[in-house]
């Protein structure tokens, strides 16, 4: 039973990636409006209802990945150890993402992304859209171990300056890859930005929601 799961498992996940993959050269080809689900699924050899089962909608499929690491950033702080504040298990998640950034064609892939986003009012609502999304979704984490009610403002206000920092940092991270950084190159200035951002956070929140 527990091999036939992983199997299923295993060829769901290749299916996504095979979508994710063909939606990626696609928009690349010829941004993300002028792109249907329909073609999707024609360049994945699928079809548009399968497309749908594992991305709700277009928008979803071309932030596949952002929502990937969203996650990951609410997985680092629920599940960090006991005696640690949650901005800590949080910066650490950012600044470990740093590496990702020297990777071959990354730079050119953020690039494009950025060119794609920007002439795309639907991309740019949903961007909106999924960061608000997840800013609540920290904030009831950090609601839960505290003892706030849903009604309180601490904690929508602590997710809220941790979610600013990291969008803040990718909004950054943007404008370097466009102004030509690179390599090592890149993945430094990210760091030095990261480190100074969550130092200054920091002083706020390095006693706040401290896992007992």
């Amino acid at each position: 039973m527990t091999a036939a799961v992983g199997l299923r498992e295993r060829k769901k996940q290749q299916t996504r990636e095979e979508i994710f993959e063909a939606a990626r050269r696609l928009f690349g080809e010829r941004g993300f409006d002028a792109v249907t689900v329909a073609e999707i699924a024609r360049a994945a050899d699928l079809s548009e209802v399968t497309v749908f089962n594992y991305f709700p909608t277009k928008e979803d499929l071309f932030y596949a990945g952002m929502q990937f690491f969203e996650e990951q950033l609410i997985e680092a702080v629920a599940n960090r150890p006991r005696g640690e504040p949650a901005i800590k298990a949080f910066r650490r998640r950012v600044l470990a993402g740093a590496e990702n950034l020297a990777g071959r064609g990354r730079a050119e892939a953020i690039l494009k992304a950025g060119r794609i986003i920007a002439v795309s009012p639907s991309l740019v609502a949903r961007e909106r859209e999924i960061v608000d999304a997840y800013t609540r979704r920290l904030a009831n984490v950090l609601a839960e171990e505290t003892g706030a009610s849903s009604e309180e403002v601490e904690p929508v206000a602590a997710a809220a300056a941790m979610m600013s920092t990291h969008r803040a940092l990718v909004a950054y991270t943007r404008t370097r890859v466009l102004a030509g950084h690179r390599g090592a190159r890149l993945v430094e200035d990210f760091r030095t930005q990261a480190r100074r951002a969550f130092a200054r956070l920091e002083r706020g929140l390095g006693d706040y929601a401290v896992r007992a």
